[in-house]
């Protein structure tokens, strides 16, 4: 049962929107009333029918129909927040804004593909991903295409600038990690940060390294994570799950998660020196067993482990030898 559609504030509604077949099971669409009518929305959801029901259900809960959106601001550009953008603003003319890190990779991840595919492939191999499995995990996604309308943006965000929004005091902070043009909006009057999936309450974000990331994701992700700890946030309104209040003790408890994750690499790699990363991953711990992981978050496990490798190389921790695949050492210090 999804939750309800909630008056979160005056003036601000919550609607859950379903994802199909994903453990998440909603997006946490945000609608903001705007002075003089009309709304603004954070995040869409996928574009399917039974998203775009709920999505119009909860505008008219809220007393409002898409066809009052004027705003669709997106914090990035996975298909669960952005899959729906390009259909409203067709229904509504509804302006699109994205960060440019991630509108410059809309034409090559939603696009022609081809591209994607093939260093897809070449990246799977490197992690030592076994040959039987390298066309399950590299396709995985391909079938998520059409859980999206592409849409360019109208607007480009900025870091640390106010979005013209009348009603509303909204400033954007980039927050890269997740994605690499991943954004929270904080509204500084009310004390809310509407954080996307950069800070959830109980899960951490997929932080991975592949094709389309840069260079260390999970070093970016954990600096973002401090660009938001001192805005005096009295409450964080995230994209899947449910809103919470103590945004400083969950911010604790992801680092320590992602420096527990460090420290289990490490151990894996004094056990198994000479590990691939698709090795290192097999013999970490995961939230249910491997063998009920689908393909596609197999490949986000396998990304996951790369992005702590990544880090832990830049600090001097481990060192990699040879390619396709790649194998991981402990440094010699």
């Amino acid at each position: 049962v999804l939750p309800p559609v909630e008056q979160v504030r005056p003036g601000l509604w919550s609607i859950p929107v379903p994802i199909p077949n994903n453990p998440l099971r909603y997006v946490l669409v945000y609608a903001l009333e705007l002075r003089g009518g009309g709304v603004a929305l954070v995040d869409a959801g996928w574009n399917t029918d039974e998203a775009w029901m709920a999505l119009s259900d909860g505008l008219s809960t809220a007393g409002g129909s898409i066809s009052d959106v004027r705003a669709v601001m997106v914090t990035h550009i996975h298909p669960d927040h952005y899959g729906l953008a390009g259909r409203v603003r067709d229904a509504s003319g509804a302006w699109i804004g994205l960060h440019p890190a991630d509108a410059v990779m809309l034409e090559s991840r939603y696009g022609d593909t081809d591209e994607l595919v093939a260093n897809m492939f070449r990246f799977l191999a490197d992690a030592g991903v076994p040959e039987d499995r390298l066309p399950d995990l590299a396709l995985a996604s391909i079938a998520l295409k059409k859980m999206v309308s592409m849409a360019a943006p109208d607007v480009l965000f900025e870091d640390g600038k106010d979005i013209d929004l009348p009603g509303w005091s909204l400033r954007t902070i980039w927050t890269p990690g997740h994605s690499p043009g991943h954004v929270c909006f904080y509204s500084e009057d009310r004390k809310l940060l509407i954080s996307g999936d950069h800070v959830l309450p109980r899960i951490t974000p997929n932080i991975s390294v592949h094709a389309q990331q840069f260079a260390n994701p999970l070093g970016d992700f954990l600096e973002s994570l401090l660009k938001v700890q001192n805005l005096g946030a009295e409450e964080v309104l995230p994209g899947h799950e449910y809103r919470f209040s103590d945004l400083q003790g969950r911010l604790e408890e992801i680092i320590t998660h992602h420096a527990d994750r460090l420290a289990e690499i490490e151990q894996v790699l004094t056990e198994h020196p000479g590990s691939t990363a698709w090795e290192i991953t097999l013999r970490l711990h995961w939230s249910r067993p491997w063998d009920q992981i689908q393909s596609f978050m197999q490949r986000q496990a396998n990304g996951e482990t790369l992005a702590h490798c990544v880090l832990l190389e830049h600090h001097d921790r481990i060192r990699r030898e040879g390619k396709e695949p790649a194998r991981f050492f402990m440094a010699d210090h």
